[in-house]
This record gives structure tokens, C-alpha cells and sequence, in this order.
């Protein structure tokens, strides 16, 4: 690859001032604006004509053909959204592009509005025809785990009228989690802090993670307390959010007769509650290794005491030493994932190459990073990139979700293509590991081996550990909430409290202040999620050292998961 040129770090140039090979290429979806009008004004035109099949798929040739016309208006519906909406993310100061993802919004509703009747109907039919219509019939023989998969859900589905007014009861039932949202985001003040030279500085959710990985220890503490203490001033309102959520959850679950919420949560994905209680249970017989690492951190930070505000601190500041351009941080991923083979360097190099990422930040761009996957084209990958190693290691997770999504439309029609939320994470991680494997193996300077190990550490600890001990306050939160139990300030604050000492141990002083941190997790507010992050990851090291251990036929195992998108449930796959 040529050297790019691009602006100074930290600078915020306009978008049009980013050189054009530092842009994804959204014209690898439509051409231009033209050709994107010419493909809503089509999409249109045979939404009626999708209307045309209702009531008529007790015919196995006509469901047929509805659903493979439901697929064909759906592709559509995909790259409509993703031109528009790529090019707001890229500059959400462009007017026009927020229009014209207001547009491709409105016709994914009206789409979603034009194929509610094929569900129902589908569901209507009798069992026993059905299944003799997908032994029958080759033209379903892509749509049978769709098919098998709503009949499995079949018992919890209610009739058409009773889901409809259900979905519309949905705008009011999530009032917890929007009232939440507005309280953190708009009305909730964080007060002013001091640094360690007395300094005034700012806490917020947007620079509290900075601000604890900061060295000034003072700053630390006095973000700590600002932040939770504030959230402690609203803790009787997010106490009431919190539960109207939990019930929220529970009153869907019971209307569609599952016994309980984590059943109806975890169902979607044919997943039993027995992978959920299992990955508890096991965290809970492992963490000794936590406590080990706690009380190393507070050794190796030379304090008598550690606290909550202490734990995010690196262990070795070398990370600037990995600071390097786009390019040579590309050329860093390459080689830590040979060990993947050449099938899978020339897709990321492809990636690379030839217009999937818009590498740097520029005025009125979406901070952070994804992937978005569209079918028939490419994945397009969205980075802030900076010169640090945090930002090389989130080029390899997120070129970890892109050929996850790449292998699985490659190699899958567009109705098994789709993987679930539940396997989501598993590429990315895979990368991110790798990465960290390769360089610990290629590095010599034991400062710099410090700082990779300490990094591989803490995303152990936050993304196992930590996810583990959300998804477990959770089950008793909702547990308590189905029960009648009120969930009260102090009854969450006693919970979290609890929960935190057990999966932290000794080696920390459990200041009062992290009793409040059950209030600030949005993800409570989305039943039964988090638990996917922890599994996530076992599942990615285990992987990682099948293929590093060179295990026969590891490398082939894991094509055939990247290949599989959602051909069959998600642990079948996995397995």
C-alpha cells in the first residue's frame, strides 16, 4: 500500500479535505444519487405486488415464491439504507444525507409494514402440511431452518390481533429505557473535579474511562466519586427505571407463555437457560485468577491499598511505542494473522485495498467503529484511527466482523446469511487476540511485553469477568422483579455490592461508592444481552489456541463457523 496523507492527529477537517483512498467507497452500492432514486422508485413498485400473495401460501409454490420475493425486496431495503445512512455516519453535519436516510428509513417500515401477513400465515397452516410442503416442495429447501425455526416458536406467538396491539403497547412499555436514556444523557449534571494539582477538570460517561486509566490517582478518585456519586443523587429514579424495565421485560414473557424472562430473552436464539446458569457456575469456580490479578496490579502499582479507581490503570505506559501509520499498523495485522492462511490474508488485504474502510476522523463523523455487512457488495468498516495501539487492535476487530460477514454472504444465500447476535463477537476477538499473541511472540522489550500482557488482562477481566458479573445481577435482579420482590435502591445497591466483593476478592478496598454502579449499565435496559460479550470471548481464545497449537484441522474448523452465517442455530454452529 502507498503512505496515505491525512491530516494531523486530533485535528477535525472537514470531510472533504480526507483524501479519497482513506474513504470507504459507497458508490460500490449504487453508482450515485441517481442510481440510488432509480432503486427506491423500483422497490416501490413491487412492494404491491408482494401484497399480491396474501392468503395464498397454503401453496407450497406460492410461499416459495413469496419468500424469495420478501428476500429480493429485502437486499433492496439493505442497500438503500446502508448508501444513505454510511454517508450520514461519515458527516452527520450533511443535510441532504440525513434526508435521504430519513427516506430509506421509511421505506424499510413501509416494507416491514408490507410483509407482516407471511409470518402469521405461515404459522397458520397446519403442521403436519407444512412439513409435507417442505418435503416436497426444492424450491423451500433454502427456507427450511426459517421455517422449523418459527414452528419451534410457534407455542409463543399469538394470534395476529393480539401481536399487533403487543407491538404496539411496545412505544409505551419502553418508556423505562428512553427516560433512562434522557436522564444520562441530557438532565443528569456531573459535578467539577480537581485533578492531582488541584486543577480543575470535568467527569463524564464520555471521559470517565479516560480519566481512570489516567497515572494522576487523584483525578482518578475524584471522577470515581463525582460520577457515582451523582448517579447515587438520582438512585430512587433509576431504581424505578430499572424495574419498570424488568417488568416490561416479564409482562412479554408471560403474554407469550414462557416461564420467566430469561427463557423468553435467551429463546429467539435457541439457546437453553442451562448455557446461561453454566457460564455463571463456571466464572464463579475460576476466580481465583481475578483475585491473582488484583492483587498483582496493586503490587506492581506500589499501593498499599486498591481501589475501584485504580484497576483500569495500565501496567506499563508503552503503548505509544506502538504508534504508527494506517499502513505499517495494516502490515502489523497481516502478519499476526498468517497463522489463519492465505485464504482468509487475501480477504483482509482485499479489505484493505479496495475501498471497505473510512479510516479517519473528520468533522461531523460517528465516533467510535463497526462493521456493517451488505450483502452482494461488501462490508464497509467505519475507524477514527489514531496513532495508538488501541486503535491497530480495533482495525483487527473490526476486519474480524467484516469477513465474518464477507465469508458468510460468499457462501450463503441471502436467507441463511445472517448470523446472530450470539456468535457476533467471535471473529473480531479471534483477531484481536491474534494480534496480541503475534506481537507478545515478535517483541523483545519486556516493557512492551508488560504493557500487552497487562492489555490481554484487563480484556479478560472486562469482558468475562465483568460481563459475567452483569449478567448475573441481572438474573437476580429480574428473579426478584418476577417474584414481587420490590426492586428498591438499596436492595439493587446491596445486590451489586455483593456481587462485586465476591468476584473481586480481598485484594481491593470496595469503596461504598461502587454499590451505585448497577445504575449507569445501559445494557440492563436489553434483557439477557451481556452474557454474549463472556461467551464471546471464551470462545474466541479457545479457538485461538486450537489454531496457535496447530490442532489438526483447526484452521478449517473455524471457516466453515466464518462460512456458516445463520444456516442453523447459533450453538450448533458454534459446537
Amino acid at each position: 500500500m502507498t503512505e496515505k496523507i491525512v491530516p494531523a492527529h486530533g485535528s477535525r477537517v472537514a470531510r472533504v479535505d480526507i483524501p479519497a483512498d482513506c474513504k470507504w467507497r459507497v458508490s460500490d452500492i449504487y453508482i450515485d444519487e441517481t442510481a440510488w432514486k432509480e432503486a427506491c422508485d423500483e422497490l416501490k413498485a413491487k412492494l404491491p405486488v408482494l401484497s399480491e400473495f396474501k392468503g395464498l401460501l397454503g401453496d407450497a409454490k406460492v410461499m416459495a415464491a413469496a419468500l424469495m420475493m420478501q428476500d429480493e425486496l429485502a437486499q433492496m431495503v439493505e442497500k438503500i439504507y446502508a448508501y444513505a445512512r454510511l454517508q450520514q455516519d461519515a458527516d452527520n453535519t450533511d443535510q441532504h444525507m440525513q434526508a435521504l436516510s430519513g427516506e430509506a428509513e421509511a421505506l424499510a417500515a413501509e416494507f416491514s409494514n408490507t410483509n407482516s401477513f407471511i409470518e402469521p400465515e405461515i404459522l397458520a397452516l397446519d403442521k403436519e402440511k407444512l412439513a409435507e410442503m417442505l418435503a416436497t416442495e426444492p424450491a423451500l429447501a433454502n427456507y427450511k431452518y426459517y421455517i422449523e425455526n418459527l414452528v419451534r416458536l410457534a407455542d409463543h406467538i399469538l394470534p395476529a390481533q393480539m401481536e399487533e396491539l403487543l407491538a404496539h403497547s411496545r412505544l409505551a412499555t419502553g418508556t423505562a429505557a428512553t427516560a433512562f436514556r434522557s436522564l444520562v444523557s441530557a438532565d443528569m449534571q456531573f459535578p467539577k473535579i480537581t485533578d492531582g494539582n488541584g486543577n480543575e477538570a470535568t467527569v463524564s460517561e464520555g471521559n470517565y474511562l479516560l480519566n481512570m486509566t489516567s497515572s494522576d490517582r487523584e483525578l482518578r478518585k475524584n471522577s470515581f466519586q463525582g460520577l457515582m456519586g451523582t448517579y447515587n443523587k438520582y438512585r430512587n429514579t433509576l431504581a424505578s427505571t430499572l424495574t419498570g424495565s424488568c417488568r416490561s421485560a416479564n409482562f412479554y414473557a408471560t403474554a407469550h407463555k414462557y416461564p420467566d424472562t430469561l427463557t423468553a430473552s435467551l429463546a429467539a436464539d435457541n439457546i437453553p437457560t442451562s448455557l446461561y446458569d453454566g457460564l455463571i457456575q463456571t466464572v464463579h469456580d475460576n476466580l481465583a485468577p481475578l483475585h491473582e490479578y488484583m492483587q498483582l496490579k496493586k503490587d506492581v502499582l506500589g499501593f498499599e491499598e486498591l481501589h475501584p479507581y485504580d484497576i483500569y490503570v495500565p501496567l506499563s505506559n508503552a503503548g505509544n511505542s506502538f504508534a504508527c501509520d494506517f499502513d505499517e499498523a495494516c502490515e502489523k495485522i497481516v502478519d499476526a494473522l498468517q497463522p489463519l492462511g492465505e485464504k482468509y490474508i487475501t480477504t483482509l488485504k482485499k479489505g484493505f485495498s479496495e475501498g471497505w474502510i473510512d479510516i479517519y476522523e473528520n468533522k461531523g463523523k460517528r465516533s467510535g467503529a463497526y462493521s456493517w455487512g451488505v450483502y452482494g457488495v461488501h462490508p464497509f468498516v467505519l475507524l477514527n484511527y489514531q496513532k495508538r495501539y488501541n486503535s491497530i487492535s480495533t482495525i483487527a476487530h473490526e476486519m474480524g466482523h467484516a469477513i465474518h460477514t464477507y465469508q458468510s454472504s460468499a457462501n450463503q444465500p441471502f436467507e441463511k446469511s445472517q448470523y446472530t447476535i450470539f456468535l457476533a463477537e467471535i471473529a473480531s476477538t479471534v483477531n484481536e487476540v491474534l494480534l496480541l499473541k503475534h506481537l507478545l511472540k515478535s517483541t523483545k522489550d519486556d516493557n512492551l511485553k508488560r504493557y500487552l500482557l497487562a492489555y490481554y488482562m484487563d480484556m479478560i477481566r472486562a469482558t468475562l469477568f465483568r460481563q459475567t458479573q452483569f449478567a448475573e445481577f441481572e438474573q437476580q435482579a429480574h428473579a426478584m422483579a418476577e417474584q414481587g420482590e420490590p426492586l428498591t435502591k438499596d436492595n439493587l445497591c446491596q445486590l451489586y455490592y455483593r456481587l462485586n466483593k465476591e468476584y473481586y476478592g480481598d485484594g481491593i478496598i470496595h469503596d461504598e461508592q461502587i454499590a451505585y454502579e448497577w445504575a449507569r449499565i445501559p445494557h440492563f435496559y436489553n434483557s439477557f444481552y451481556v452474557y454474549k460479550y463472556a461467551t464471546g470471548i471464551i470462545s474466541a481464545i479457545s479457538i485461538v489456541r486450537a489454531i496457535l497449537s496447530k490442532e489438526e484441522g483447526a484452521v478449517q474448523r473455524y471457516f466453515t463457523f466464518l462460512q456458516s452465517g445463520g444456516k442453523t442455530d447459533p450453538v450448533t454452529i458454534l459446537q
